[in-house]
């Protein structure tokens, strides 16, 4: 069965918002939510010392900070976000390399500073792989009322 993610109101604005503050360079971040809902993005330092043009790292130190954040907030840690500059929003060799199993991996693309598709991953269990996993957005409602 695929999964699947939901990026409640308001999240894919701070992740994409997150991307277009960080170009040309990758943003990362935790999600957190419950049961597949993803409620509130915690960002995170890029501290790679690889390039962060093309890398991203999360310190042990910023996971356990966003684990923190989860439990303090009533929620789980479901995943991370990050960005891929002048590419695809699909995983890369580097990411495969990186995953860990149970997590969704949110990326967002982000060409000549605008950020654009967003698309979810998650680990195959024997880790050679990853498979998409189908993602909602949901917008906030704006009831407006016109004047007569």
């Amino acid at each position: 069965m695929a999964r699947a993610l939901t990026l409640g109101a308001g999240v894919a604005d701070a992740i994409r918002a997150h991307g277009r503050e960080t170009y040309p360079h990758e943003c990362c971040g935790a999600l957190l939510g419950a049961d597949g809902v993803v409620s509130a993005t915690v960002p995170l330092p890029n501290t790679t010392e690889e390039g962060p043009r093309r890398r991203f790292l999360v310190r042990p130190g910023d996971y356990q900070q966003a684990e923190q954040a989860a439990t303090a907030a009533g929620r789980a840690l479901l995943g991370f976000y990050h960005s891929h500059p002048d590419h695809p929003a699909q995983p890369s060799q580097y990411d495969l390399d990186h995953a860990w199993p149970s997590f969704s991996y949110v990326i967002v693309s982000v060409m000549d500073g605008q950020p654009g598709d967003l698309r979810s991953w998650t680990l195959k269990e024997d880790r050679s792989a990853f498979d998409e996993e189908s993602l909602t957005v949901q917008s906030s409602i704006v009831n407006l009322q016109s004047s007569m």
